[in-house]
């Protein structure tokens, strides 16, 4: 019997159940969880803003040692610690081989079957299926999971903190790196300082920006942003920030603007403080169902403005991962200030309610806490 947080009903609290791990099968991996970060798209499928369906074990940032690997697996074996990604990246379809491997084809079907990529999940209790959040599932001290989602690590990497990079590192650096085209000189502007806009800000001082504007409602949040690199800071509640962003640029707006809130007013705020030029990337999750106002006539085309959207930071996770484990090594990625709390897996709703509050950047489950 395994431990994991279940949800069961939307908008409810997970609750902590025994259940069953099936051997994985051809192909698959089993993982022993060591580590597990709470992130905000857990919480949205808590809350039913990203409809998945249920009862699932939630969890999709994750980081552990492979216990056992089905037939066929070759890029992994027992012992081996790994990140495991949310995406599972196959490297031969369409997307992947087009250099869009966070698209992939392959790792969609599954995802959106809630379970591995023949649609089946592993995870149950007795006789229910149990689904599994992204292919993987790690709010439990053991999943099963695609080799695809899988990546090796070197062992003497932490692994709570590489369970970070497989999601909000990936997802904020990511973004500003193979996305944004941040160059050296550039000036950032970061909206939303939780874990994924904290590293979009460090992405941006690793790319050399020469301003970067944190703009966060929250104070705890904002001083954490100039921890990881951040030169200016704007309160969101304290007035209009497009205009506070403007006034610390000259008028002009920045180069380059990052959204990683995911809500209507962040999002049109985020496009109208980047420059006549300048570039506007939505890292956010938002509402499935939800609609901008644009004046795209005055906003878009007079203004030269583009607009992309970042999934999973635009990550090639078998090149990502080893360079941003590489960086953390040499002392040029801070991930350890991202940890706000460990908890053990029965602080999950806790987990939920702080970062509703602004409380933390990350919680990080631990599964010997």
């Amino acid at each position: 019997m395994t431990r994991a947080a279940v949800l069961r009903t939307i908008g409810a609290p997970l609750t902590i159940e025994d259940i069953e791990v099936e051997s994985p099968h051809p192909g698959e991996v089993a993982v022993r969880i060591a580590a597990s970060g709470v992130c905000h798209s857990d919480l949205s499928m808590q809350n039913g803003k990203i409809p998945f369906p249920l009862p699932a074990v939630l969890g999709h940032e994750g980081a552990g040692v492979v216990e056992a690997v089905g037939d066929g697996v070759t890029s992994v074996a027992p012992g081996d610690h790994v990140v495991i990604s949310w995406v599972p990246q196959c490297g031969t379809c369409f997307f992947c081989a087009y250099g869009q491997p966070e698209l992939c084809e392959i790792g969609r079907r599954g995802m959106a079957k809630g379970g591995m990529l023949d649609g089946t999940s592993r995870l149950s209790r007795g006789e229910e299926t149990l689904f599994q959040m992204n292919v993987c599932g790690t709010f439990t001290e053991l999943t099963v999971t695609p080799e695809q989602s899988v990546v090796k690590i070197d062992p003497d990497m932490p692994l709570d903190r590489a369970a970070l990079i497989g999601c909000g590192v990936l997802t904020g650096f990511g973004a500003v790196k193979n996305a944004g085209r941040v160059r050296a000189g550039d000036t950032v502007a970061v909206v939303g300082c939780g874990g994924v806009g904290l590293n979009a800000i460090q992405g941006a001082r690793h790319a050399g920006a020469e301003r970067i504007v944190a703009v966060d409602r929250f104070d705890t949040k904002l001083a954490l942003a100039r921890r990881f690199g951040a030169t200016d800071a704007v309160d969101a509640t304290a007035g209009d920030p497009v205009a506070a962003v403007k006034e610390l640029t000259g008028g002009r707006g920045v180069d380059a603007a990052f959204e990683v809130v995911g809500t209507k007013t962040t999002i049109e705020q985020t496009i109208r403080m980047t420059r006549r030029g300048g570039r506007a990337v939505l890292v956010g999750m938002p509402s499935f169902d939800l609609k901008l106002e644009l004046a795209v006539g005055i906003d878009l085309f007079l203004m030269e403005r583009s607009i992309a959207a970042s999934m999973y930071g635009g990550s090639d996770v078998r090149r990502d991962v080893p360079m941003l484990v590489d960086l953390y090594q040499r002392g040029d990625l801070e991930l350890d200030a991202l940890i706000s709390r460990r908890i053990g897996l029965d602080g999950v709703n806790d987990a939920f309610i702080a970062m509703e509050a602004g409380a933390v950047a990350r919680s990080v489950i631990t599964f010997d806490a």
